[in-house]
């Protein structure tokens, strides 16, 4: 666990709130409640706003702009930009992203920030003249940048659903990144970690290494540029990103250094605005309906096709080898389908209406040996259709969708004193993305490797195989799992969910999903209880270290092959206290999250 930061803000401009200070209320009760584990056993409670992030400084940002009125999303796009500073492995205006709103009047949205293929891009653009693929050419450096979506998306979060202006919700940001910050053990760590990858790159080992000398635990992070940046965004909107100063010293750099991103791709990005993908299920006496995110996430997708297999068998927990055994076989499934179906909507038509239909689902699961572990070499991807009620709706639906371990992802959660809810994950996609740092102050995305950089071959990152339809092109979004999902039971809302971890964000997202919605787990046991991931190929079981040998051994005597790992995903979420309407705040304790809220 790394130390705690214990850090506040100056006021940040004439006008605003006081000070940010940290929440020593939030982090006496985590301090009183903890497990044998040490962790904490309750979830933070508050009548009002919560918001759930990895980082304390992050939460602490949104919850100042709650305090000052505004509303989940005003303290999401602060959050977000608060992160960028203090979470460089993550937080970002580098990359991109999604953020899925549910308003209290029950309007929802999905915008999709993700980052695009630059218009010199090609499909073989990482084949080497031998037919190998270049692995290191996807993932670290200035080829593997992707045109990045992130100021784009939150600027038209804040205009169309925000009510404060952007200079005021970014302030906290600029705060931190202009006066800095005490550096947590858990941070110098990450940089001596990356120091191989950071060195490499001027502008990199200027802020990130200290020039060589290296940060130590306690030291101050100031980031100058990157603060300079922060007002050019707040005076000037996506614009100056995009058209102004900040995309002319954004293209200079890359271009110097043999990247693909021109003025002209900048100039062109767009953000989407994407229909919420749905799904109605009955548990434990309640009605659920779960938002999730649609293509080019494929987590939604997945959430669902995962959610209508389970829908009839029974769960007794994850201490039980056949309710793992049941899940993990559904996962394959899932898997193998997100290999030969999802892409880019705008470029592929993703036969989202019939990866999602519940007679679907039930055929697939008829494949299950409810006692004997799969084979990978004989599970392929089925033939998705619809039928029932969903064929009458499918190809509306088919119309409407079509208008990557380490903390290179993250998620974070908000709920405001209404009832507006935000689930929001984004990405530089490896850990400290390209590891290529914008002169501007910025860490830039590697995400050209989510693309299918060699059809048949598994990406660089996380060994996933993934389809001809994700192939590198100039303009596409490369496929994600990226999954922000809110939960309403009763039509109310219900949990705020999400995780970071390339695809074991699809297994951590619907495991915490599972522990509200099918376990009745308290939300932080939601977030605390151990996960596993299966993600059909290569063929075998991630579990966390906190699974007891046995169950390890009960899962290789029905034929799988298992792994340790240890830890899944990191899970930031909220859930809604049926009775008293309290917010309760479940951050993920595996990289010490922090859940504030007033």
């Amino acid at each position: 666990m790394s130390i705690r930061k214990t850090v506040f803000l100056c006021v940040f401009v004439v006008g605003l709130a006081p000070p940010l200070v940290r929440g020593q209320a939030a982090a006496e009760f985590r301090d009183r409640h903890r497990d044998a584990q040490g962790w904490p056993a309750e979830a933070i409670r508050a009548s009002h706003g919560m918001v759930a992030t990895d980082e304390e400084l992050g939460s602490e940002a949104g919850v100042a702009i709650l305090k000052r009125g505004g509303n989940a999303v005003d303290a999401a796009v602060a959050v977000a930009f608060a992160l960028a500073v203090v979470e460089p492995a993550a937080g970002n205006i580098g990359g991109g992203g999604f953020m899925l709103i549910r308003l209290a009047d029950g309007k929802t949205t999905f915008l999709d920030y993700r980052e695009v293929a630059p218009a010199k891009a090609t499909r073989d653009m990482y084949i080497t003249k031998d037919g190998q693929l270049d692995k290191e050419a996807s993932v670290i450096g200035y080829r593997s940048i992707a045109v990045p979506g992130t100021v784009a998306g939150l600027t038209l979060a804040l205009k169309s659903y925000g009510s404060m202006k952007l200079a005021d919700v970014m302030a906290p940001a600029i705060g931190l990144a202009e006066n800095g910050f005490p550096i947590s053990k858990r941070l110098a760590h990450e940089f001596e970690e990356e120091r191989g990858g950071l060195e490499r790159f001027t502008v990199s080992r200027h802020i990130f290494l200290n020039d060589g000398k290296m940060f130590q635990p306690g030291d101050t992070l100031r980031q100058p540029e990157l603060a300079a940046t922060l007002k050019r965004i707040a005076k000037n909107g996506a614009t100056s990103f995009y058209r102004g100063e900040i995309a002319h010293v954004l293209v200079d750099d890359v271009s110097r250094l043999g990247g693909l991103i021109t003025l002209d791709d900048l100039a062109k990005y767009q953000p989407k605005v994407r229909e919420v993908l749905r799904a109605k299920y009955e548990s434990n006496g309640h009605a659920w309906e779960v938002l999730t995110s649609p293509p080019p996430s494929s987590g939604g997708v997945a959430i669902i096709e995962a959610l209508n297999m389970l829908e009839s068998v029974p769960l007794k927990g994850w201490d039980d080898v056949q309710s793992v055994h049941i899940v993990a076989e559904v996962m394959r499934r899932v898997f193998a389908d997100r290999a030969a179906y999802l892409a880019d909507p705008d470029y592929s038509s993703v036969p989202v209406a019939g990866l999602t239909d519940p007679c679907y689902a039930k055929e697939i699961f008829t494949t299950v040996d409810p006692q004997h572990a799969s084979s990978s070499k004989v599970i392929k991807a089925g033939n998705p259709h619809t039928c029932g009620l969903a064929a009458s709706n499918a190809t509306a639906a088919q119309n409407l969708v079509s208008l990557g371990e380490g903390p290179h992802t993250t998620h974070f959660s908000v709920v405001d004193g209404v009832g507006n809810a935000v689930a929001s994950t984004y990405t530089l996609n490896d850990s400290y993305g390209s590891h290529a740092t914008c002169s501007a102050g910025f860490l830039l995305n590697d995400e050209m490797d989510d693309f299918t950089t060699q059809p048949g071959v598994p990406n660089a990152l996380f060994g996933l195989v993934q389809s001809e339809a994700n192939a590198i092109a100039p303009g596409h979004r490369p496929l994600s799992s990226m999954t922000p999902t809110i939960l309403l039971r009763d039509g109310q809302l219900s949990f705020v969910t999400g995780s970071p971890g390339g695809p074991t964000i699809i297994s951590a997202t619907l495991l915490s999903i599972l522990n509200w919605m099918r376990l009745g787990m308290e939300p932080q046991a939601a977030i605390n209880a151990p996960r596993f991931h299966h993600q059909w190929l290569p063929d075998r079981v991630l579990l966390e270290t906190a699974f007891p040998s046995s169950l390890e051994s009960a899962l290789n005597a029905r034929g799988h092959a298992t792994h340790r790992i240890g830890n899944l995903g990191l899970v930031n979420a909220i859930a809604i206290d049926p009775v008293t309407g309290d917010r309760l705040g479940a951050a993920d304790p595996r990289d010490d999250g922090a859940a504030v809220g007033y």
